[in-house]
């Protein structure tokens, strides 16, 4: 990094960086959406599932690693589903887990 910098500071004293033209036959690459994760919040009386990009599984367990229930909620979609107040575990397929309070 301190490199990188020693090197734009020397460029900027001796006169600056000049543009360097695009070949004639340059196409500009095609920038992708970014893929958002899946995420599971808890609210009032309820934990609220979102979905990424693709299909996801969530499964709730009680803190004492009871499961019980398994959600599934399609692409770039929301579902909210009620619970008892209280602390769970909420596993996203192999991707991640996650404690979560319902108040």
């Amino acid at each position: 990094m301190k490199r990188l910098l020693y090197i734009l500071v020397c460029l900027l004293a001796m006169g600056g960086m000049q543009a360097i033209p695009a070949p004639d036959n340059f196409l500009p690459q095609r920038v992708e959406t970014a893929k958002t994760e899946p995420t599971a919040q808890g609210a009032e009386g309820r934990i609220v599932f979102t979905t990424g990009s693709s299909d996801a599984t969530f499964n709730v367990y009680s803190i004492t690693g009871q499961l019980i229930k398994v959600v599934r909620v399609n692409a770039e979609q929301r579902a909210s589903v009620d619970f008892p107040k209280g602390f769970y575990i909420v596993k996203c397929g192999n991707q991640w887990s996650r404690k979560v309070v319902v108040r």
